[in-house]
């Protein structure tokens, strides 16, 4: 090589290493990058026509056959393949090719599909439900399972998940509790922010990067009597303070889209507010995304009563910018004809169709439209030894310790016989929860397979089904009792199948479906000791098992790795942590109930009877938010405070001492909790403002320091703008909501805080001490 050569190379090296790491340049690069993409999707709205526009709003749903994949016609609408933009439930990346093939080749503008699913707690590889996963209190957990979820899915050709769902749920008779993280909006918005960032990853043009969706927008958890589909009544204030912060949350943190609910919000149907989805969603927080339907629910505004054809519907719905209808004809046979009719602002669909092209574009379709779907890549992720070693570790700290009297648990694995009884304990399909992706029983480890893993050679494990949650039959209750007589312990599994929660699964009773508190209490009466583990989608109204039962473990719906991870738990390979992310109560009439309630002006006292209580029943709850033991045991400091009085505008540092008291290591979750004396407008008793997660070995202690600021001290005002209000407020520290460590300060001036805001919780700092 010539020496002119070489010197040329090497400034053409140092030319390109400076225009790359040159500001100004990356700037002005990118800047031109931005206009190139703008040009050639405005250029790509020009060419289409109506119907072309209409179609890229409109999404059909597939099924999957052994043949291939087949449009569902039976409610969508008439277009095919090639003139829809969007399909839901299309999976699998030689599925997805064709698919994509079909719509590439056969379109006019040759413009690519969006491939969707509900990918909600995994894919192929199933984590704990949301509900249970919030019971880890760990936002790094949850962004660690929806990357993988993500991985999984985006494997198998998917662009597109209808995850996460941010509600909030104060009432458990709504069956789709389960696939939210719990009452509160504190916890809820950090795992909200935590599960985007998973979802999304390093975000595309990376192929593991999948679209995220908040659903549903807004107060569908508060659905009447926890009946679905139902309407839900509330405050302004309510509905700013509860339920609009997780999404606010997943906004902030980068979520691509959000789905309304089937619910009405003041007397409008959600899929037809403007004043909620185009006026708070997009102007007041700069949503860009997209806007996507609930399954069908569009046309639903007909039954609603504010549109009496579907041509009115559609203009409603678009009108509030719902940008796509999902599995609905509405758009695609009604669009056109309002726009000529001059019914509909052509700028309107105009912008809707550009919110669709660019996330299209964001993905790089425009560049490669068969880029997610790739063989190799979908064998290569699919089920790995990886995802599965995450799935038990999030199921076992997903499991909370609702009560060990006597330290029953764990249980030896040299006992000499465990009875295993209940048909939950063989219910593979139920292990996997409601909306589990393409998961697979056969794949999944049951409680019973669990227990039989991990228990020495020695020991006998003897099943029987004793009862199920489907049906009142007690014909196995005597053979389950004579197979505890000689039993050193029992294992009951008890709760609910897969199919009693989620979507369409509300109920009005809490207590234990079937025969199975018959069950419970016949072997409880033999005086061999019992656990009892709970399978459920939602808090359960169990005051008589508690009352009777020495151990009682929540599990939830775990995953593919449930068995291993509760038989973890069982035998004390770990220890639980887990605390539970939402109230469970006595009975189902002391619904709804939570933590962060109002005083009211006359709180409930035994002494007096003319205050806010019951009759017949408790007011407090069987188990309070926050609640979760531990096979240790941990003791509080007082709180100590960075000074007692500060302005609206500093900050205030809370430091806690937690020891590990007990005589093994063991995690805990701490929480802290806040309370404003007297304020203008009431405040809840107690709201949560900070969290974390310790591990501390026996005698070892842990300062914790948590940072409140003038968002935590924050009230909305009579005109619902975040004002700080001068006066005593109380913070309290511990293992629950119910926590007695407290301390007090004041703050001494008042001010208007800014619109603009974090919505994302901070994680405290930690120091070790011992």
């Amino acid at each position: 090589m010539d020496t002119t050569r070489v010197i040329t190379m090497i400034l053409v090296a140092i030319l390109i290493v400076t225009v790359w790491f040159h500001p100004a340049s990356r700037a002005e690069e990118r800047a031109g990058k931005q206009q190139q993409d703008a040009f050639f999707i405005e250029r790509l709205i020009d060419q289409m026509t109506l119907e072309e526009k209409a179609g890229q709003l409109t999404q059909l749903a597939m099924h999957i056959t052994p043949t291939g994949a087949t449009i569902d016609v039976k409610d969508g609408p008439t277009i095919g393949v090639a003139e829809a933009g969007s399909l839901i439930g299309a999976y699998g990346a030689g599925h997805t090719a064709a698919l994509q093939r079909e719509a590439i080749q056969n379109a006019r503008l040759h413009i690519p599909l969006l491939f969707a699913f509900d990918v909600i707690h995994g894919f192929r590889t199933v984590f704990p439900v949301p509900l249970a996963e919030a019971s880890a209190w760990d936002p790094e957990l949850s962004r660690r399972t929806a990357r993988a979820a993500a991985v999984e899915a985006t494997a198998s050709g998917l662009h597109w998940t209808y995850a996460p769902m941010v509600d909030i749920a104060r009432d458990p008779r709504w069956g789709r509790v389960v696939e939210g993280a719990g009452e509160d909006p504190f916890l809820g918005a950090a795992l909200a922010a935590s599960r985007v960032a998973g979802f999304r990853g390093k975000g595309a043009p990376d192929t593991s990067a999948i679209l995220t969706t908040a659903k549903h927008f807004v107060g569908y958890g508060a659905a009447e009597g926890g009946r679905d589909y139902n309407i839900s009544e509330m405050s302004e204030r309510t509905l700013e303070e509860v339920y609009l912060p997780p999404f606010r949350a997943a906004v902030q943190a980068g979520v691509d889209s959000v789905m309304p609910g089937y619910n009405e919000m003041d007397s409008t149907p959600m899929h037809a507010s403007q004043r909620l989805i185009n006026d708070k969603l997009r102007r007041e927080w700069g949503f860009k995304g997209i806007v996507i339907s609930d399954y069908q629910a569009i046309g639903d505004l007909i039954q609603h009563g504010v549109a009496s054809t579907k041509q009115e519907a559609a203009r409603l719905a678009l009108g509030a910018t719902v940008d796509i209808a999902m599995v609905s004809g509405n758009y695609a046979t009604e669009l056109p004809a309002l726009v000529r009719s001059g019914r509909l602002p052509p700028t309107l669909v105009d912008d809707a169709v550009r919110r669709v092209l660019q996330a299209k574009q964001r993905l790089g379709l425009f560049d490669d439209p068969y880029r997610y779907s790739d063989p190799a890549r979908e064998k290569a992720l699919t089920m790995t030894p990886q995802t599965r070693a995450l799935a038990r570790e999030a199921a076992q700290k997903s499991i909370v310790l609702l009560k060990n009297d006597g330290a029953l648990l764990p249980l030896s694995k040299n006992l000499r016989k465990i009875l295993v009884v209940g048909t939950l304990a063989n219910d593979a399909q139920s292990t996997l929860g409601p909306w589990f992706g393409v998961g697979r029983a056969e794949e999944s480890i049951t409680v019973l397979e669990g227990i039989k893993r991990a228990v020495s050679p020695g020991t006998k494990v003897v099943y029987v089904t004793g009862a199920s949650p489907d049906n009142l039959d007690t014909s196995g209750l005597e053979e389950a009792r004579q197979a505890a007589g000689d039993a050193d312990a029992i294992v009951a599994v008890l709760g609910e199948t897969a199919n009693m929660s989620g979507e369409a699964r509300s109920r009005t009773s809490l207590d234990l479906p079937g025969a199975q508190n018959t069950l419970w209490a016949q072997l409880q009466s033999t005086g061999i000791p019992m656990a009892v583990v709970l399978m459920n989608g939602r808090p359960l109204a169990i005051p008589a098992m508690d009352k009777q039962v020495p151990a009682i473990i929540e599990a939830w719906f775990l995953g593919s790795e449930m068995g291993n991870a509760v038989a973890d738990v069982l035998f004390g390979d770990v220890n639980p942590s887990g605390k539970l992310p939402v109230t469970f109560p006595r009975t189902v009439g002391q619904i709804p109930l939570y933590h962060a309630h109002k005083n009211t002006g006359r709180p409930p006292d035994k002494a007096n009877l003319f205050t806010s209580r019951y009759a017949d029943e408790e007011w407090t709850p069987l188990y309070p938010f926050g609640h979760g033991l531990s096979y240790t045991t941990f003791s509080y400091g007082s709180p100590k405070l960075s000074k007692r009085q500060l302005a609206f505008d500093e900050t205030l540092g809370v430091q806690v001492d937690v020891r590990n008291s007990g005589q093994r290591a063991g995690e805990e979750i701490i929480q802290l909790y806040l309370r404003q004396n007297i304020a203008s407008f009431t405040r809840p008793v107690r709201t949560l403002r900070g969290f974390t997660k310790v591990r501390l070995a026996p005698g070892e202690t842990r300062t914790v320091e948590f940072l409140l600021d003038q968002n935590d001290f924050a009230l909305l005002g009579k005109d619902l703008l975040r004002f700080v209000e001068m006066g005593t407020f109380q913070v309290f520290v511990g293992g629950s909501s119910t926590t007695t460590n407290g301390a007090s300060f004041e703050v001494t001036t008042s001010a208007q805080l800014p619109v603009q805001h974090s919505a994302i919780p901070r994680l405290p700092r930690e120091n070790v001490s011992r």
